[in-house]
């Protein structure tokens, strides 16, 4: 009886392993069609990418006004630094909006007495619904800054408010700790403006500013980070920007853009319900939100993404404060998905449905799962001997294809196209440490992306707090 149970269970656990290795082939796969799809849009538009053909974007009569809300909680250390990178941004009409979430530092004060805020009376529609908003005040030397104080409600409540006290037709999120190049709202309206309103949503990329030279809020040189940990943070945003999103980008399958980075349609985000407030990913669920209201209107609109315009944040550089921005990231995944899982395999939504979300349910999300399963058969494999070995080796030459492989692929097409790192040292360091990624890094985010699903299905909801340093006077470690 016990040879019989023996037998079954090695013949469970050889399916099991073959399942691993198909899934994680099929992954391959779909990343080697991403980084060909990204490398052709990559090389196209830099045939005609330079300053000239923004030029004429500067004439206010030809653009489109934007509403730059920026939610802070806890800011004091970087909001200076971040909100004159804003009023210095090369673009005629805009307003910028800091609304204080019920921060619990002087984030308040920095503001009002750097800026030289006044408190004043001001008509607000309330369009959607929000925690109370204690006082709104306007800067004596920037007319067209703004600070929102409000009682704490979270990101995604802060961002509401924002849009109800904002002016202009569209709007820009944009987290408080983030630096923007100066010409970066330029590129990413450009689409908008050249379609016609056909585009609603616009979002940019992320690069992380520790080891850059920051200085008043503007990016003076661009560097590395000495941290072995920001290190590999910037090749995941690399790939995740570069490789991932202008792929789905290309055939309009774009489920995300970045809540450090992107600009909205107001109208069209006020007619979906804002931000869901009850969410740890308030960013993913609203595009997703806007692509169902899309395919329920029949209408002809376009969710993109642009690879040039570049907002920099900084990035946690203890693995504690990671894990937990890791673990909140998956738990948003998770909550987006699951809110619109009616969505998934239905032909209504066209490719939306059919495509882009069966790729995040499968690869993004379940993918972790997958992978971590694929970890522990290794080690079973090690005392089962024979074949189980062989099947061990090709997952692990399957993993380093999906970590370290997709990682070098992803920072070829940033030394190919954008060329946001001068120096070649720290080119031939993102490359060394690509190698490395399947070995220490990919595993732990994979353990953390595990656990933060399991806590989403638990419905945990909390953010977590995390620790900065403040980038507008420089992160150099």
């Amino acid at each position: 009886m016990v040879t019989v149970i023996s037998q079954l269970w090695l013949e469970l656990l050889w399916v099991f392993g073959w399942f691993i290795l198909f899934y994680m082939s099929g992954v391959v796969l779909f990343y080697g069609l991403l980084f060909v799809l990204a490398a052709f849009q990559l090389k196209r538009e830099e045939k005609i990418d330079s300053f000239e053909r923004y030029e004429d974007y500067m004439d206010a009569s030809y653009t489109k006004p934007v509403s730059i809300i920026v939610p802070a909680y806890n800011e004091e250390l970087g909001i200076k630094g971040s909100v004159r990178s804003l009023l210095s941004i090369n673009y005629p009409e805009f307003e910028v909006i800091i609304v204080n979430d019920g921060s619990k530092d002087q984030t308040v004060a920095t503001v009002i007495e750097h800026f030289q805020m006044k408190r004043v009376k001001k008509a607000i529609q309330t369009r959607l619904e929000t925690n109370t908003i204690k006082g709104v005040y306007q800067s004596v030397i920037y007319p067209n800054l703004w600070l929102v104080d409000k009682m704490n409600g979270g990101k995604a409540d802060a961002l509401n408010a924002g849009l109800n006290v904002s002016n202009y037709p569209y709007f820009c999120s944009l987290d408080g700790d983030s630096v923007l190049e100066r010409d970066a709202f330029l590129k990413v309206m450009k689409p908008i403006i050249d379609s016609d309103e056909t585009v609603i949503a616009s979002g940019g990329s992320i690069r992380i500013a520790n080891g850059c030279d920051i200085h008043e809020g503007q990016v003076e040189s661009i560097g590395l980070s000495k941290n072995p940990i920001v290190i590999m943070q910037v090749i995941e945003y690399l790939r995740a920007f570069l490789m991932g999103r202008i792929g789905l980008s290309r055939y309009n399958w774009l489920l995300i853009i970045s809540g450090a980075f992107g600009v909205f349609s107001k109208r069209w985000v006020i007619e979906a319900g804002g931000y869901k407030r009850d969410t740890v990913g308030e960013d993913m669920e609203l595009v997703v939100r806007l692509q169902k209201l899309i395919k329920d209107k029949k209408e002809n609109k376009k969710i993109v993404y642009v690879p040039d315009p570049v907002c920099w944040t900084e990035a946690p550089e203890e693995l504690k404060y990671l894990h937990r921005q890791r673990n909140r990231w998956h738990r948003g995944l998770f909550d987006s998905l699951w809110i619109h899982k009616k969505m998934l395999f239905n032909p209504k939504y066209g490719s939306i449905g059919m495509v882009s979300l069966p790729y995040f349910w499968l690869i993004e999300l379940a993918g972790p799962v997958v992978e971590l399963c694929g970890y522990l058969f290794v080690i079973l494999s090690f005392f089962l001997g024979g074949i189980y070995i062989e099947m061990a080796l090709l997952f692990f030459l399957l993993s380093v294809m999906i970590g370290s492989l997709s990682s070098m692929g992803a920072v070829i097409l940033e030394e190919w196209s954008l060329r946001k790192y001068p120096k070649i040292s720290d080119i031939v360091k993102l490359f060394g440490y690509s190698l490395t990624e399947t070995l220490w890094y990919r595993p732990l985010t994979v353990v953390w992306r595990c656990q933060g699903l399991v806590q989403a299905i638990r419905g945990k909801k909390s953010w977590g707090e995390m620790k900065r340093k403040g980038i507008s006077g420089g992160i150099s470690q």
